[in-house]
């Protein structure tokens, strides 16, 4: 009987001694809340909100610089044709797109003289502006030039370089443009007469051209 006893009072403070382990075992940490967590969450809720996006408005000018030529002689209407911006894209003081921005734009219609009567047309627009590696679907206004038949042709061969130059400027916009053209145009020489020769229109590449955007363009500010 009294072996009985002691062998239960033994039990007793094993069992007790072994409730004391796991207590000791159980870390303070994990019954606290986690800080990092909290501070997580309340960097989240006192975090200052994003800039808001700024808005090209429509009939704004993007002129271009093209990086490839485009012609009614090679050129197909679908064709896809590079630029960059030649001069940077500023609303309210703010720089929206930088100057050298990459522009992507199709080639709407390209009748060379063979195929329609009266003289070749080409028509180009903008399709894409890439502003700090994020690529924004824009819509613009068609560059749009037609020739004019035989006439114009031997004008333009007759001119040289400079003649050639004045009406890649009037296709760019004619006045101020004309004038640009014109100066660029005396290192054209024959080799534009050539192009034109059979009154195939080209716009050869370095060619600075402006498009009008027909719906306004929201650039975000991440």
């Amino acid at each position: 009987m009294r072996n009985h006893v002691i062998t239960r009072c033994l039990a007793a403070l094993m069992l007790l001694a072994m409730c004391g382990c796991n207590r000791s075992a159980t870390s303070p940490e994990a019954t606290e809340p986690d800080s990092s967590a909290s501070s997580k969450t309340a960097r989240s809720v006192f975090a200052p909100a994003p800039p808001p996006p700024i808005v090209v408005p429509a009939g704004t000018v993007l002129t271009v610089t093209m990086d490839q030529a485009v012609s009614t002689k090679t050129n197909t209407s679908g064709d896809a044709f590079r630029a960059s911006l030649a001069e940077p894209v500023i609303v309210n003081g703010t720089t929206v797109a930088p100057k050298g921005t990459p522009a992507t734009g199709t080639v709407v219609q390209a009748a060379s003289a063979g195929h329609l009567k009266g003289g070749a047309a080409l028509s180009v627009s903008l399709e894409a502006l890439t502003i700090h590696g994020k690529k924004y679907a824009i819509e613009t206004s068609p560059f749009e030039e037609s020739g004019k038949g035989r006439g114009k042709r031997t004008a333009v061969g007759a001119g040289g370089g400079a003649a050639v130059g004045a009406i890649i400027g009037a296709i760019a916009g004619g006045g101020k443009g004309a004038a640009i053209g014109a100066a660029a145009g005396g290192g054209a020489g024959t080799a534009g007469a050539a192009l034109t020769g059979e009154r195939d229109i080209t716009i050869p590449a370095e060619t600075k051209i402006s498009f009008k955007l027909t719906q306004s363009l929201t650039v975000s500010r991440d």
